[in-house]
């Protein structure tokens, strides 16, 4: 007689063939529906307009003139100084912070006036001592002068000797004579107290004119002196003050170039910082040497702008301009951003935005200015470009317009 375990197996359903063939129907369903979510996502990322910085495409004759030489210098200040003592002092108190902005004649520190004050307060006591002497030597020359009149009223009648009057007149000149030393006595203590409240004057270091502080040197009970003593242990300053009214650029310009440059002449000026920001400026001077080493002669160049981003030591470009004629033609032309022009195959083009559509289109390129470049054919001004495209974008895709990010 058979087991129950072989009896409950006689009853039990086969069913794994039939599921085997229904894993084998799902999977493409699986596949399918994966490939048509995926082509959904495609298809909705194609149609979201890409996000592109844009520029002007800005006409030559609009542009202004043509850049006969370019060059590269520093933003350097005419007035710079270190502040320090005219004489050698502890530093008692520093009321300067780098970056701060100081007038002419403001207090900017202060040495220990000790030995200052105590010489002044010398010269004070010396001054009265002298003055006391001058009124005691005015009584007595008066008392002389009294006593010369009695002795020759005396002599005229006869009543006293000659020696008598003698006598007299000598001690009147000398009551004179000392008058006369003790009043040059009381100039000279005039004189040493002015000395002295100089020496207390020259404790107090102040702005020799109005600027910025850029570097604070010294700190509160350090030595300061106007003389550097070689060791080190002693500060020769307070700090740097740059008079920021007094900025300009100096380029050296190749000396083969150099008569393309003329005082008064135009030129832009581009700081390495903000390479979008041209700065009116023009020539100053060409300084009448050249530097044998690098065959370069100095140029220097005013900033016709005032602004506290222009600081001392920053990098610029400088373009010289070309001064055109009022019945000279118009120079014809587009310029652009280099960054907008793509090149393929020998051949240049950008993409024009004209209401969110980016339309490749072809151009011919020319001459090249700093960061822009001359589109000579393709191109009228005015129009809208996509400032450095990708390979992703195609003649045809939809973009939305952004202000290119300033650097």
């Amino acid at each position: 007689m058979s087991r129950p375990a072989d009896l409950l197996k006689e009853l039990s359903i086969n069913r794994g063939a039939d599921g085997h063939k229904k894993k084998r129907r799902i999977w493409p369903i699986v596949l399918i529906v994966g490939l048509v979510i995926i082509g959904g996502l495609y298809v909705l990322r194609m149609m979201k307009p890409a996000e592109v910085e844009t520029t002007k495409a800005i006409s030559a004759a609009e542009s202004g003139p043509a850049s006969v030489l370019d060059a590269s210098g520093y933003v350097t200040a005419r007035r710079i100084a270190t502040v320090s003592s005219k004489i050698t002092g502890k530093v008692k108190e520093v009321m300067i912070e780098e970056g701060q902005r100081v007038e002419e004649g403001q207090i900017l520190a202060t040495l220990e006036p000790i030995d200052a004050t105590s010489q002044q307060a010398l010269s004070q006591s010396q001054l009265a001592s002298a003055r006391s002497q001058l009124a005691e030597a005015q009584a007595q020359l008066k008392l002389a002068e009294r006593n010369l009149v009695r002795q020759r009223e005396l002599a005229a009648k006869k009543l006293v000797a000659a020696s008598a009057l003698d006598a007299a007149i000598a001690e009147r000149d000398s009551r004179a004579a000392r008058l006369t030393s003790l009043q040059r006595s009381v100039t000279v203590a005039q004189d040493q107290l002015t000395i002295a409240n100089n020496g207390v004057d020259n404790t107090v270091i102040r702005a020799p004119f109005k600027g910025v502080i850029v570097t604070k040197a010294a700190q509160p009970g350090e030595m300061i002196s106007p003389i550097s003593a070689g060791g080190g242990s002693i500060r020769t300053g307070i700090g740097t003050l740059v008079d920021m009214d007094s900025l300009e650029v100096q380029v050296d310009v190749n000396e083969a170039y150099i008569g393309r440059v003329q005082p008064k002449m135009p030129v832009d000026a581009i700081l390495n910082a903000y390479p979008d920001w041209k700065i009116p400026a023009e020539v100053i001077a060409i300084i009448p040497t050249a530097d044998r080493s690098k065959a370069t002669v100095k140029v220097r160049i005013a900033l016709n702008s005032k602004d506290p981003r222009i600081v001392p030591d920053m990098g610029v470009r400088v373009s010289f301009l070309e001064s055109r004629k009022a019945d000279a033609p118009k120079p014809t032309g587009v310029w652009v951003a280099e960054r907008a022009v793509i090149k393929k195959d020998d051949k240049s083009f950008v993409f024009v935005v004209n209401n969110g559509v980016a339309k490749q289109t072809e151009v011919s390129v020319g001459d090249k200015r700093d960061a822009d470049i001359m589109i000579s054919k393709g191109l009228t001004g005015g129009e809208t470009l996509v400032l450095g495209p990708t390979e992703k974008l195609r003649d045809g895709s939809k973009v939305v317009e952004k202000t290119a990010a300033a650097k």
